[in-house]
């Protein structure tokens, strides 16, 4: 599996562009002014301070894993230090997460898959007037994120520990349209096909879904290969890391690869 990750990273380094090979107004704009902006912003640091905080945090928690687990460790009982460093996502990524949900100034953002709460500190300091929805598998996981949330001072996050499954339509069907969503878990095809088709009624031509870890799996690719053909879908963006599906109307179906460093 390992083995095929790399290749597929290889492959993509060598047939995405950067900013300058894109000919789409939107997609520059958006490579220019958002994925590339490694501009060093006031936001970042207390976040990142946390993060190292987790990564020296030797307490050892029980695991439950609802999803496609990880290729890294299967044992339940890990270190929370140990979690940070195989299961957050990299500063440079978390950051770009943050400018994504910035630029799409959400009123409501949606994440799921919790892990520490890295990410979801990220969202929230991009959009403080928004309310953040978090869902997170594992209770304690999702405690030690709530600590995190207390730590930073960060009072628009709504955690909520459960099954996606089971949590997430409830989510949805409250919200009267779905600014942004970022899945992060359960990396199996067709649960990241469900989470797409319950989020579809609910998506505006200004509405920004992530899909983390396409390239995790056969399965993954799948889903984001299905996802990105679906005809309600009118931009994409293959960052290897992640992908961005779009639904801007008017728009000529276009699907971009863009090199990014993690």
């Amino acid at each position: 599996m390992l083995f095929q990750f790399i290749t597929d990273y290889l492959k993509h380094r060598l047939t995405a562009k950067t900013r300058h090979g894109t000919h789409s107004p939107f997609v520059y704009k958006l490579a220019d002014e958002v994925i590339y902006d490694f501009t060093n912003k006031s936001e970042y640091k207390n976040i990142e301070e946390q993060r190292k905080k987790l990564f020296n945090d030797d307490s050892i928690i029980t695991v439950t894993d609802l999803g496609a687990g990880s290729h890294l460790n299967k044992n339940r009982t890990k270190k929370v230090s140990q979690i940070a460093k195989n299961a957050l996502k990299s500063p440079r990524l978390a950051k770009l997460i943050y400018r994504l949900a910035k630029n799409t100034n959400p009123k409501t953002a949606i994440e799921l898959g919790t892990c520490l709460g890295i990410t979801s500190s990220y969202l929230s300091k991009a959009s403080p007037d928004a309310e953040i929805i978090t869902i997170e598998g594992c209770p304690e996981t999702a405690e030690v994120a709530k600590k995190n949330f207390q730590d930073l001072d960060l009072n628009n996050i709504e955690l909520h520990v459960g099954n996606f499954d089971l949590i997430l339509p409830d989510i949805i069907a409250k919200q009267p349209t779905l600014d942004f969503v970022y899945i992060d878990g359960n990396h199996r095809k067709d649960a990241t096909l469900n989470y797409f088709k319950w989020c579809l009624p609910k998506v505006t031509e200004n509405s920004l879904l992530i899909f983390d870890d396409i390239y995790w799996s056969e399965g993954m690719k799948e889903a984001w290969s299905e996802i990105k053909n679906h005809p309600d879908v009118t931009v994409t963006i293959d960052l290897f890391w992640i992908g961005l599906v779009y639904f801007k109307k008017g728009q000529v179906k276009e699907h971009f690869k863009l090199k990014f460093n993690q």
